[in-house]
């Protein structure tokens, strides 16, 4: 039994309801806007429910081992730390972003790797903050963000359960919005046999909470098994070509896999049926044909 059913934008989030479709496009956008709104207009087009994006301070959130650290990009050789920041959205692009969301109309959020960029998101009243799995051990910012009263989604990759049971403890405690649980691997792409999509179920009963998927391999297959699984939330990196520049890209979904994967997933849900034994009407009509009644 699932102690409490989240409210993500207009969608209440319960065990076996459709599945609130998050189309991840991160720093998939390289500091473009509008590469950001061709995405935007790709998730809104294949009809799925949320984009969202990360969000950074790099000062605070990039590892001091790795400030430094250089790195060939297609805007010349810089450190980590420069490349962060030329990625990085601000004001004037979130008030953009929120305007052309809210025109669509689709759900926008991001993801908050420190705590002043957690303050930044909620002055724009996002409808939910998701928490990356590399977040989740972060006590002060998991914290002020259950206290902050929106909806959490929190990725456990790379996570013991340990570490997983102290940020549940936190969020049973603080999280007056509810929350909703992703099983993730954080590797990209994440191969098969590390998928572990039985873990969606040990999560559910060991929490007693909403279980989604964050997949990160490059397939369609592991996500629309999650769903049969009972996967409430899908969450999916995007990309205009596999060719982009960026970390990310080669394990996103491009628009078109966007299309098929939202098809395949409401299939498949239409397939699962109630669970209940109903005799539907071309079936009726077998019967009357070889028993007479």
């Amino acid at each position: 039994m699932i102690k409490q059913n989240v409210q993500l934008g207009n969608q209440m989030i319960t065990e076996g309801s459709k599945p609130y479709l998050i189309a991840e496009i991160g720093i998939n956008h390289n500091g473009d806007l509008q590469i950001a709104k061709k995405l935007m207009d790709a998730a809104n087009a294949c009809q799925w429910d949320c984009v969202k994006f990360q969000k950074r301070e790099p000062d605070i959130a990039v590892p001091e081992a790795q400030k430094n650290v250089m790195r060939d990009t297609p805007w010349g050789r810089m450190t980590y730390l420069e490349y962060k920041k030329h990625v990085e959205f601000g004001d004037s692009e979130y008030s953009y972003i929120k305007m052309y969301c809210a025109e669509k109309p689709i759900d926008w959020t991001a993801s908050p790797w420190d705590i002043p960029s957690l303050r930044f998101l909620l002055k724009y009243d996002v409808p939910f903050i998701k928490m990356a799995s590399a977040t989740l051990t972060n006590d002060e910012l998991l914290s002020e963000a259950a206290r902050s009263g929106k909806p959490l989604v929190v990725s456990t990759g790379m996570s013991t359960w340990e570490e997983i049971d102290h940020a549940v403890g936190i969020l049973e405690k603080e999280a007056t919005g509810g929350f909703i649980l992703m099983h993730t691997n954080s590797s990209y792409p994440t191969p098969y046999d590390e998928i572990n999509l039985r873990m969606i179920a040990t999560l559910r009963n060991r929490y007693r909470c909403l279980v989604g998927y964050s997949g990160h391999e490059q397939d369609l297959e592991p996500t629309v098994a999650a769903v049969v699984l009972g996967a409430c939330v899908i969450e999916r990196h995007v990309t205009l070509s596999h060719h982009m520049w960026g970390t990310d890209q080669a394990s996103s979904l491009t628009v078109p896999a966007m299309g098929m994967l939202r098809g395949r997933i409401a299939e498949v849900k239409t397939m699962m049926g109630t669970g209940e034994r109903v005799l539907g009407a071309e079936e009726q009509k077998v019967r009357l044909k070889l028993r007479g009644c």
